[in-house]
């Protein structure tokens, strides 16, 4: 990190982040300076985009022992559906491996999660392809939700 990122990473204030105006809580400190005097609507649009050509349809998880579960997922990928699965540890593992699988790879660099005082939980990811990078966010009731909307809306944005 150069100096002046880290002087900027220091100077954004709570009264800047859109999150904290919101929620009473700070957005991670790389994102926040990135967010910094973004209204709600253009964080959405810009870190968790309601549209795109990926969709996330339902899900399914059965466990098979020794910490392994079989996920299930119906992806819609422009106009196509399909129905995938992987052998994993968790969600996010497995939906890394069926969006790799699609050929829409991505990195998760930084995972952010924290409960939001209406009872959601905010997941906030910087995840990279190719060479670029970009936050995305999502928000929902459980922490596995919001996970899986951080990552549609990675997708969209790396891949859309």
């Amino acid at each position: 990190m150069n100096s002046l990122q880290a002087f900027a990473s220091h100077t954004a204030t709570p009264a800047s982040d859109p999150f904290a105006l919101r929620f009473g809580i700070p957005l991670p400190r790389a994102l926040r300076t990135e967010a910094a005097g973004m209204s709600w609507r253009t964080f959405l649009a810009t870190y968790s985009p309601s549209g795109g050509p990926i969709r996330f349809g339902r899900w399914s998880a059965h466990s098979l022992g020794a910490g392994r579960s079989e996920f299930r997922a119906t992806l819609a990928l422009g106009d196509t559906i399909h129905q995938a699965e992987a052998t994993a540890a968790g969600p996010i593992a497995a939906l890394t491996s069926m969006l790799y699988d699609a050929g829409l790879p991505m990195e998760i660099l930084s995972f952010h999660q924290q409960k939001v005082g209406d009872g959601r939980t905010a997941t906030f990811l910087l995840c990279e392809h190719d060479g670029r990078r970009h936050w995305a966010a999502g928000l929902a009731d459980t922490a596995t939700e919001s996970s899986v909307e951080a990552m549609i809306a990675a997708a969209n944005i790396l891949h859309g």
